[in-house]
């Protein structure tokens, strides 16, 4: 294997990039390593993601150049329920000075993506065994995992909706908020994935863990039912591709439509740019993480997944919490019926040239997701600066008739922008609501500091 395309992950932490490289040193897939990383995730960065949460995989293959997009998103619950749901209950984070309404409680609780995603991926890209696979997150989960100080920032904003039910006695052990470097340990939750090294991800939809979850949706007033776990399933979606920088990006077509954009992108100059992440809708949280990870044949995988704000419904001695995707409003689709799959915004990409894979890419960040992705590929497509630079580069996104500016984006841009009738708001540091993008690509690998994010090469 040429110097060029060693093996890779990059991951929103430590621990999960180091499980990713574990993987890869065994031998593992790039879908192996992936895998196994995303279920580290589901230990090392609850705040953001978990087992009870869903997400989107995307797969390159080097021997044939072939893509495939995975969606294991959440599904709308209600199959065979004749009652309505309760009500839920309003929460108000605030991301910076942005406040973003949510809503939590049971009824907030969608149809979960992850097990069954995670299975999917290992089944056909795979090639160690489920349990090996499995094991690196028992282990961590056993012993718990250091909070990234990044982590901790974002656990500030979002400790309303994270305290409820169990979440106080994970986050808040000893009366205050976990800080950085902090453990952060969930009881029972190495016992939730033995289970799952052990039965596979059937066990979340029709057997043990699954029966646990409709019994405590429906404990608070939701509606989630043993029908719409029995049906769900991981679908293939279609892939949509477009030329940037003269090489081929590829993914699936996301709610604001990245590869779109970059493929309409002609110029990358500061206020082309910021014409073309103009968003469509109102700005929403994004508690969202991302796994990307390149092995010894050139394959790669990428995968993001997300736990929403968090619904405040805990499996009683199993450390898992439960997603809250019905109540970000801006997902659901008017007229979605249950066992629909929800949209989003997440966008895992691959990008390739005449030589093959050139980066494998993805972001947390819901509706900051394209943005950091788009600064990211400009910066080692375009630009050519080195991957970790690129990441680390301050960004801009506009939201709601404000341009949003990191602290070090250039001064002749931002006059630029200025002159262009954008109105400034300047961050003072780099922030987590700006996304945080981890990459991997021809012998580099770099997780985003705005997320305590790390990349590894073997």
């Amino acid at each position: 294997m040429e110097a060029s395309h060693r093996a890779a992950v990059a991951a929103g932490h430590p621990a999960t990039a180091e499980v990713g490289a574990q993987i890869l040193a065994a031998g593992g897939s790039a879908a192996d390593a992936a895998v196994a990383a995303v279920l580290a995730s589901c230990v090392g960065e609850t705040i953001l993601t978990g087992l009870g949460g869903g997400g989107f995989g995307t797969y390159y293959d080097a021997a044939t150049g072939e893509v495939t997009c995975l969606d294991f998103f959440v599904a709308v619950p209600g199959l065979g329920s004749t009652t309505e749901p309760a009500p839920m209950t309003p929460i108000n984070v605030m991301f910076g000075s942005v406040p973003i309404p949510y809503s939590a409680g049971a009824s907030s609780v969608a149809v979960p993506g992850v097990p069954a995603g995670c299975g999917e991926l290992h089944r056909r890209f795979g090639r160690l065994d489920w349990a090996d696979v499995v094991k690196p997150s028992i282990e961590l989960a056993r012993a718990g995992v250091p909070l990234p100080h990044a982590q901790a920032l974002s656990l500030i904003s979002i400790a309303p909706a994270m305290l409820p039910g169990d979440g106080a006695s994970i986050y808040a052990p000893t009366g205050r908020l976990l800080e950085g470097g902090d453990t952060l340990y969930h009881p029972g939750l190495a016992t939730a994935l033995a289970q799952l090294a052990e039965e596979g991800p059937a066990l979340f939809y029709t057997g043990r863990i699954g029966k646990l979850i409709v019994d405590m949706v429906a404990a608070g007033g939701g509606v989630l039912t043993d029908a719409d776990l029995a049906s769900y399933q991981v679908l293939d979606l279609p892939v949509v591709s477009a030329t940037f920088a003269g090489r081929t990006v590829r993914a699936r077509e996301d709610l604001n439509r990245t590869i779109a954009t970059l493929g309409a992108l002609a110029a990358t100059d500061p206020v082309s740019v910021a014409r073309a992440l103009a968003e469509p809708g109102p700005p929403s949280n994004g508690n969202t993480t991302n796994v990307s990870v390149v092995d010894a044949d050139g394959n790669a995988c990428v995968v993001t997944t997300t736990l929403g704000i968090g619904s405040g419904v805990w499996l009683p001695g199993l450390g898992v919490h439960l997603n809250s995707m019905l109540g970000e409003g801006e997902l659901l689709t008017p007229g979605l019926p249950a066992g629909g799959r929800m949209a989003s915004m997440m966008c895992p990409l691959v990008v390739t040239d005449d030589d093959g894979l050139v980066l494998a890419a993805g972001s947390a960040g819901a509706s900051r997701i394209r943005t950091a992705l788009v600064h990211t590929l400009i910066g080692v497509l375009v630009d050519g600066i080195a991957l970790a630079d690129a990441i680390a580069r301050p960004r801009i996104h506009p939201a709601a008739g404000i341009l949003h500016a990191e602290p070090g984006f250039p001064a002749d841009a931002l006059t630029a922008l200025s002159a262009a009738g954008y109105q400034l708001r300047m961050w003072d540091t780099l922030d987590h609501y700006f996304g945080g993008v981890s990459a991997a690509g021809r012998g580099a690998a770099a997780g985003d500091p705005r997320r305590g994010g790390r990349g590894m090469t073997l």
